[in-house]
């Protein structure tokens, strides 16, 4: 159970003291702040309300405003008796993720398709040596996940792979979007499967080596083959 001290003084909060003007206005950008920078990740519970109240000298209804403005934003959700918790990075990524819950897989997957392929071309134009160290050691990470039958090492250690690509690409937009999506790509990865043995069709190491080599048209189309065997296997899946 963490107390205000272990807020405080913990090391947690990375808060700065708000000035006077527009309290409100600075207490969201500041909390976007906190959000946008990893501090607060997806899914962390926030610091209660007098400790936030306290670390940057504002009232308890500033910070209940500005909480509330996050929460009909999408960044943040209210939780009756337990707290405030993180559920998006941005107002895109809250707009993403409202409209992918009433989206059909395979519209996801199309999505997925186009920034992956995009991201493969990029990456292999312009991926530096410590990218192409990070993806060959995430493909080698993801096989070894796969081994282990575990679906949820798996995923994360699959997402791992193609957030790696996403970032080679150095390409700002690009991984904002990827990162907005994230939560939704993770879905689409477990449901190639009920087990890890069904993913093992799906060839990764023809992107990690295209990229390497700076063949973007190979690295596209490896990446297109990817998400086609993804699809056969998601459309073959029983209902």
């Amino acid at each position: 159970m963490e107390t205000w001290d272990d807020w405080l003084f913990g090391g947690i909060l990375t808060l700065r003291t708000a000035r006077r003007a527009s309290l409100v206005d600075q207490v969201i950008d500041q909390l976007k702040d906190e959000i946008a920078s990893g501090a607060w990740a997806v899914g962390a519970k926030i610091p209660p309300e007098p400790a936030l109240s306290e670390t940057l000298g504002v009232g308890r209804n500033t910070i209940r405003e500005a909480v509330k403005a996050l929460t009909h934003a999408g960044l943040l959700e209210c939780r009756q008796g337990d707290g405030t918790y993180v559920r998006a990075t941005s107002e895109m990524s809250g707009a993403v993720r409202r409209r992918l819950r009433t989206a059909e897989l395979i519209e996801i997957l199309e999505v997925r398709r186009a920034l992956e392929v995009e991201a493969a071309r990029l990456a292999a134009t312009y991926r530096d040596d410590e990218d192409i160290a990070t993806i060959e050691a995430a493909c080698v990470h993801r096989d070894a996940a796969m081994a282990t039958s575990d679906l949820t090492t798996f995923v994360e250690a699959d997402m791992a792979f193609h957030t790696a690509i996403v970032a080679a690409t150095h390409n700002r937009v690009l991984i904002e979007l990827w990162h907005d999506f994230t939560e939704t790509v993770r879905a689409t990865i477990a449901s190639a499967g009920a087990n890890t043995a069904n993913n093992a069709a799906i060839p990764h190491t023809p992107i990690a080596d295209a990229i390497r080599r700076g063949d973007a048209e190979a690295a596209a189309l490896a990446s297109h083959a990817c998400m086609e065997e993804i699809f056969r296997i998601v459309k073959a899946a029983p209902r």
